[in-house]
């Protein structure tokens, strides 16, 4: 069984991101995008636990890294997770911290 990246150590998480890019890249060199897509998001959740959650606030915004134009409204954390509303959608949602970017004013 899979060790939770919640009991992993710093250094363990970031030689499990460093392997998953690799099979990422070899998936995506195959053309096998689902396969692509699995890894991609089993990174997004490893860098979520390299991040500290207390640097997100509950009422601030913030820009998405992949889309500095969109942002996410943070209503409150739940461990590396952030609850709020996107770019003025009305629909509750749960990202994880690592794709959010900079705080906005």
């Amino acid at each position: 069984m899979d060790e939770k990246y919640s009991r992993m150590a710093m250094a363990k998480l970031q030689q499990e991101i460093a392997e998953l890019k690799v099979k990422a890249q070899k998936a995506e060199q195959k053309g096998m995008i689902n396969e692509f897509a699995v890894y991609e998001r089993k990174m997004i959740m490893a860098q979520a636990y390299l991040l500290d959650p207390q640097d997100f606030k509950s009422g601030q915004k913030y820009d998405f890294k992949d889309d500095p134009q969109e942002f996410f409204d943070i209503e409150y954390m739940n461990g590396v997770f952030a609850w709020g509303y996107r770019s003025g959608s009305k629909e509750l949602e749960g990202v994880p911290i690592s794709i959010l970017g900079e705080r906005k004013n």
